[in-house]
């Protein structure tokens, strides 16, 4: 077994663990980051992502990498559309380039932090399997391939179901109640012009009854969809290789979706009825809100790890990318003193997490609840 030092080593090569990389470089401050991905082209990257003013921005422009952000922005992405369960259109909001959230393809935004960070920073095809710590603040990571490396900071970015976090917490991500159906339409205009015009430019939500579908025309002319619903962790019923649901069971899953909107205008049906591919069943976990911790020495959390959320206010990806960049900012302040550093930063990081956690989880209650189209109408009107 070869294992290596390294004096900060990142577990996890998402948006979070490369803009902490990409800000401590900048600040002439080396690290590592070790990602389970064979390679950074061995899967998709997800949908589209709105980058907020106050978060997600200044994170960028800590990491210099404001004008690259501006060169990937999704033209008309922050247009809405809101309806009902009978494809009523309740509210139809265009992009008039003037809010604070312009969207892009999260894939664009992880390439642009992944060419901005020296040859040789992050380190492919390290899955960790065990993480020990060994006194002094020291800490040993061993991976899925036989190697190891030992490391003075340990900082972990890996994840809803971190390897890092026992370090720390005893916390585990809980089922939230809800459950998502994703889906894509490729080439949507052409090909699905209806949901093209049902969808729109932008953000499209139509909800009730404690459903819904949420869904966003991508930057390539495709629209990825979530068909939500609030359930038990038992729906629907196994249907996969070993009571799993996967690609054996997606004909049966897509049935147990559409069963799940019966009586549902047939245009909203149609975005999973339609769907291009396999479906997949996306369970949507939390952390407690308010998680935090007692400082232990070399080791810290940021994004997922730290406050896994609902993704029902928009914040977890720019909470991420805000935590790496204060996190390498309070490095870089204290270079003689790593623990004030990491002491100060998670004070920081908990207060604003708690924040977006509860507002996470109200709009979810929203969402999901009696009158969902009230309740955002009365939202986004007040917002102007």
């Amino acid at each position: 077994m070869t294992t290596t030092h390294h004096p900060l080593a990142v577990l996890g090569g998402g948006l979070g663990g490369l803009l902490l990389a990409r800000v401590l470089h900048v600040h002439g401050i080396p690290a590592a980051v070790f990602d389970l991905e064979p390679g950074p082209e061995a899967r998709t990257q997800g949908g589209m992502l709105d980058i907020h003013h106050d978060s997600g921005q200044p994170a960028l422009a800590a990491a210099d990498l404001t004008e690259g952000f501006r060169a990937i922005v999704h033209p008309g992405g922050q247009a809405l559309r809101l309806l009902g369960p009978d494809a009523t259109v309740h509210l139809a909001e265009p992009d008039d380039d003037t809010g604070g959230r312009p969207e892009v393809d999260r894939g664009d935004l992880r390439d642009l932090l992944l060419g901005s960070l020296p040859a040789g920073t992050v380190y492919w095809g390290r899955k960790a399997v065990a993480v020990e710590p060994l006194g002094g603040g020291r800490h040993r990571v061993a991976f899925a391939d036989g190697s190891a490396i030992t490391t003075d900071l340990l900082v972990g970015a890996d994840g809803a179901w971190s390897k890092v976090r026992p370090l720390l917490s005893a916390a585990r991500p809980a089922y939230t109640g809800v459950s998502f159906v994703e889906a894509d339409l490729h080439d949507a205009a052409r090909r699905h012009p209806g949901a093209a015009a049902l969808v729109g430019g932008g953000m499209f939500m139509a909800l009730g009854d404690g459903r819904g579908f949420l869904g966003h025309l991508e930057s390539d002319g495709s629209i990825h969809v979530y068909a939500a619903l609030r359930t038990g962790e038992d729906w629907p019923p196994a249907t996969g290789p070993a009571g799993s649901v996967g690609p054996a069971g997606s004909a049966a899953l897509r049935d147990a979706a559409l069963a799940a909107f019966t009586g549902w205008a047939d245009p909203l049906r149609a975005l999973i009825a339609d769907a291009d591919g396999e479906l997949t069943l996306r369970r949507i976990h939390a952390l407690p809100v308010g998680h935090r911790w007692e400082r232990v020495p070399g080791v810290t959390l940021l994004g997922d790890a730290a406050h896994l959320m609902s993704p029902f206010a928009g914040e977890g990806a720019n909470l991420a990318m805000q935590d790496g960049a204060e996190l390498a900012l309070a490095l870089a302040a204290r270079p003689d003193d790593p623990e004030a550093a990491l002491h100060a930063y998670e004070q920081d990081m908990f207060a604003r997490a708690e924040a977006s956690a509860a507002e996470s989880a109200a709009s979810l209650e929203l969402m999901f609840g009696p009158d969902p189209v009230a309740g955002l109408l009365e939202v986004f009107t007040g917002a102007r």
